[in-house]
C-alpha cells in the first residue's frame, strides 16, 4: 500500500543545553536547514519546520523552504508537529517527527519509517540501532528499547534493558543484542491527534519518556533496525564532533 507522508522538523529556539542551536552552523550550513534538506532527499508530500521563534521562522523562510510559527508552550515536539498539521492543513497519510537535531538523518531511514507503516497494523513507527559499546547501556541520555519477534515495542529505557545477572559486567554487549532508540517517529494522521490528547503517564513521568505514555494507553510503536548512528547536536561540544564528523 502505498502512503502519502510529510516531514515536520520541530526547532526551538530556547534549548536549555544549547541556546539557538538550530541556528547553529556546521561547515557553513546552519543545522535545521540541514535536516531540512535531508528529509526533501526522501521525496516527501511536503517537509516543514515547526518552530516557536522569528529567527528560525525568518531564517528558513529566506532560504525558500517551508517553515511555520508554533506556540511557545508545548511539552513535546510531537504536540508542536500536531500543531504544524492543523496550521499547515498538511493531508498526508503518514507524519513524520524528524528531529531537529538529527543533521546527518539519512533518506533512506525515513525510507524504512514509511515501510514499516506500510507493512504493519502500527499506530506508531520507530528506529533503533544496535549496541556496540558497553558504555551506552549505561549511559541514561542513550534510551534503549526491547521489542517482541514481531518488531513491537515492548518497552523503552533510559536504564539498561534487559538487565543480564548472570552474565559478567563490562561483557553484556557480548552476550546480547540491545538496540538503542533513534529518536524519529512516524504516526498514523489520526493516531497523532489522539497522541497529543492523552494525559501525562506515571511511566512518562518516571522516565522523562512520552512514548511511554503512548504505550500505556494502548498504542502500537513498531521499531525498525538501523545500521547508520548518525551525531546528534545536543551541547556546543556536539557540534564541534558534528563539524569533524562532515569534515571526514
Amino acid at each position: 500500500m502505498s502512503l502519502s507522508a510529510s516531514a515536520i522538523i520541530p526547532a526551538r529556539y530556547n534549548s536549555s543545553r544549547f541556546p539557538g542551536k538550530p541556528l547553529a552552523e556546521i561547515d557553513g550550513v546552519s543545522m535545521v536547514i540541514r535536516v531540512v534538506r535531508q528529509a526533501l532527499a526522501a521525496h516527501l508530500d511536503r517537509v516543514l519546520v515547526a518552530t516557536d521563534d522569528s529567527r528560525i521562522y525568518r531564517h528558513v523562510q529566506s532560504l525558500g523552504f517551508e517553515a511555520i510559527m508554533t506556540r511557545d508552550d508545548h511539552n513535546s515536539g510531537t504536540e508542536r508537529c500536531q500543531e504544524a498539521v492543523m496550521l499547515a492543513g498538511v493531508n498526508s497519510d503518514i507524519i513524520l517527527n524528524v528531529q531537529g537535531d538529527e543533521p546527518f538523518i539519512q533518506p533512506e531511514q525515513i525510507h524504512a519509517l514509511l515501510s514499516i507503516m506500510s507493512d504493519t497494523a502500527a499506530d506508531i513507527g520507530t528506529l533503533a540501532i544496535p549496541v556496540k559499546h558497553e558504555d551506552v547501556l549505561r549511559n541514561p541520555n542513550k534510551v534503549k528499547v526491547v521489542k517482541d519477534v514481531h518488531g513491537r515495542a515492548l518497552y523503552f529505557s533510559r536504564a539498561c534493558i534487559p538487565y543480564q545477572p548472570n552474565a559478567p559486567a563490562g561483557r553484556w554487549v557480548s552476550t546480547h543484542q540491545y538496540f538503542k532508540h533513534v529518536g524519529m517517529y512516524a504516526y498514523r494522521r489520526a493516531v497523532l491527534d489522539k497522541l497529543v490528547a492523552l494525559p501525562t503517564g506515571k511511566l512518562e513521568r518516571a522516565e522523562s519518556l512520552e512514548q511511554l505514555r503512548w504505550m500505556e494507553n494502548g498504542y502500537t510503536i513498531y521499531v525498525g533496525e538501523t545500521g547508520f548512528e548518525s551525531p546528534a547536536v545536543d551541547t556546543p561540544e556536539d557540534l564541534e564532533m558534528a563539524i569533524q564528523f562532515i569534515r571526514r
